[in-house]
C-alpha cells in the first residue's frame, strides 16, 4: 500500500552506517523528533502519521535486489552489505499518540536503539511524519470553524503524488473531517468515500435536466447534483422539476453542489428555490478553492452551506507548505549529547513532555523536562516499541479520530483562531537547562 523500502532514504545515511559499521560502533543512542518553531500561521500542531512510522520500523529490512543495487554503486564495502543482510530495527520507541497537540521544541518521537538503527531511520521518519502532522495541523483548523459541517478532503488530484494524496486523506479524517473523495482511503483506512460529478458529465449531454436524470437513475442512493456547469439558479430549478419523477420513482435528491462564483449569494438562493419547491432536506454542498480562511467568511456570512469540499489548499498545506522539523541525536553510550550550532542548538538528553491543564480542562502549559526527572502534569510520551516488537496493538483509526477531537475540545480560546493566535508556554526544566549550561562549560574548557 505505502511505499517502505529501505532505500527511501538518503545517501548519507548509509554512508555513516558503514563509518559505525567499520568502527564497532553499536552503543546504544537516543534520537528525538521535534519541530523547531511553528509557521506563521500556526498556533498549535497535531501528531499524526504514527501508524505508517511503526509500520515502517517493524517491516524494515533490505531486500536481496536492493543490496544488489547498491553494491553497483561501489560506495559500499563487500562485508558491509552481507552486515546489512540482517538489518532489522530492535530498539524502543516512545511517543505522542496521534491526533496530540504540541508546540515547538517538544519531542513528539523518541527512538532508543544502537546507533546505526536509530541512525538510519531518520529519513523515512521524518517524512512521514511531517507530511501527515502537516495536513492534520491544517485540517484541524477548519474542524474547529465548522464543526457541525460535512468537511470531506477533495484534493488528490492535486497532492504531490499517490502517496501523498492517500496520507492527506488519512490525516484530515484523523484531524475530524467527514470523509474523503480519495477511494483508496475507504479502501485502505476505512474512511467514508463521498464524492459528486464532474462539469464533464453535464456537458455531455444535450442538456442539463438530462445529465441530473441520467446521474440519478445511475445512483439512486448518492444522488448529489452539480448545478454550477451554466447558470446556478436556474440548474437549481431544473432539479426541482426533476425531483417529482424521481420521487415516484423511490429516489430522493440528497443534495446539489456548487462549485463557482460567490458561494454565499449562490446558497442563499439556491436554499430559497429548493425550500419553496418542499426540498428543504436537500443539502447544499460548496467546493471551488475553499480554505479554512475562505470557510471562516463563509461561516461568518451564515451561507446556508451544509458541507464543504476543500481540496488543493489542504493536501498541499498551501500556506505552510512545510515544518521545520529535526530529528537530532540527544544521547549516545549513555552520555547527554548537543548540538551548539548557530540557530539549531538542541536540548541534551533523553526527554519527556508533561502537560498541565486549567479547572476547566483547558490546556494551561507544558514543560519538557529529562525522562527521569519528576514533573507535575501529565506525560505525553508513551512506549509504543520495545525492542522492536509493539507493547501493545496501536488504536484504531477511529479510536485516534475520537481523541483528536477530545484534544481539540481542550485547546484555549486564543488558540483557535487562524491568525495572531498566543504562544503557548512551553517551559524547559531547571534539570534540562543546568544539564545544558553545565555540558556547554565542559565544551568551552575542552
Amino acid at each position: 500500500m505505502i511505499a517502505s523500502g529501505a532505500l527511501l532514504t538518503d545517501l548519507y545515511q548509509l554512508t555513516m552506517l558503514q563509518g559505525y559499521y567499520r568502527q564497532h560502533m553499536q552503543d546504544t543512542a537516543v534520537f528525538e523528533l521535534f519541530v523547531r518553531r511553528l509557521p506563521a500561521s500556526r498556533g498549535f500542531l497535531v501528531a499524526a502519521g504514527l501508524e505508517q512510522a511503526v509500520d515502517y520500523l517493524r517491516n524494515l529490512r533490505f531486500t536481496s535486489a536492493e543490496l544488489g543495487w547498491l553494491e553497483s554503486t561501489r560506495f559500499f564495502k563487500t562485508d558491509f552489505l552481507r552486515h546489512l543482510e540482517q538489518f532489522r530495527f530492535t530498539g524502543d520507541v516512545h511517543a505522542m499518540p496521534e491526533g496530540t497537540m504540541f508546540f515547538p521544541n517538544e519531542p513528539i518521537l523518541r527512538i532508543t536503539a544502537p546507533i546505526a538503527e536509530a541512525q538510519f531511520v531518520e529519513s523515512r521518519l521524518i517524512n512521514i511524519l511531517h507530511f501527515q502532522t502537516l495536513i492534520a495541523s491544517k485540517a484541524a483548523r477548519s474542524v474547529l470553524l465548522a464543526p457541525d459541517k460535512k468537511l470531506v478532503e477533495f484534493g488528490f488530484r492535486r497532492a504531490h503524488g499517490g502517496e501523498a494524496g492517500l496520507l492527506a486523506a488519512r490525516a484530515s479524517y484523523l484531524a475530524g473531517f467527514s470523509g474523503t473523495a480519495t477511494v483508496a482511503g475507504g479502501r485502505h483506512f476505512g474512511i467514508p468515500v463521498v464524492g459528486t460529478m464532474a462539469h464533464s458529465f453535464i456537458q455531455a449531454h444535450q442538456n442539463e435536466s438530462e445529465a441530473f436524470e441520467h446521474f440519478a437513475l445511475a445512483n439512486p442512493g448518492n444522488v448529489v447534483l452539480l448545478i454550477d456547469t451554466y447558470d446556478t439558479e436556474a440548474g437549481a430549478q431544473k432539479v426541482v422539476e426533476l425531483a417529482p419523477k424521481l420521487a415516484a420513482l423511490g429516489i430522493p435528491i440528497k443534495g446539489v453542489r456548487l462549485d463557482s462564483g460567490d458561494l454565499a449569494a449562490h446558497a442563499r438562493h439556491v436554499r430559497a428555490i429548493l425550500d419553496a419547491a418542499g426540498l428543504d432536506e436537500t443539502t447544499i454542498f460548496a467546493s471551488g478553492n475553499i480554505d479554512e480562511y475562505s470557510l471562516e467568511q463563509l461561516i461568518l456570512e451564515r451561507a446556508p452551506i451544509d458541507g464543504f469540499g476543500i481540496g488543493t489548499h489542504l493536501d498541499t498545506s498551501e500556506d505552510a507548505p512545510y515544518l521545520d522539523c529535526a530529528y537530532k541525536l540527544q544521547e549516545y553510550a549513555g552520555i547527554p549529547r548537543r548540538k551548539r550550532s548557530e540557530g539549531k542548538a538542541t536540548w541534551p538528553g533523553t526527554k519527556q513532555v508533561y502537560r498541565r491543564f486549567d479547572a476547566d480542562g483547558k490546556l494551561a502549559g507544558d514543560t519538557i523536562t529529562l525522562a527521569d526527572a519528576s514533573c507535575e502534569g501529565k506525560p505525553l510520551l508513551k512506549a509504543i516499541m520495545q525492542e522492536g516488537k509493539l507493547v501493545e496493538p496501536l488504536p484504531a483509526l477511529e479510536q485516534s479520530r475520537a481523541y483528536a477531537k477530545e484534544q481539540l475540545s481542550r485547546l484555549p480560546d486564543g488558540l483557535r483562531v487562524l491568525k495572531n493566535a498566543p504562544v503557548y508556554p512551553v517551559h524547559f526544566s531547571p534539570e534540562l537547562r543546568e544539564l545544558t549550561e553545565r555540558m556547554d562549560m565542559d565544551t568551552e574548557l575542552h
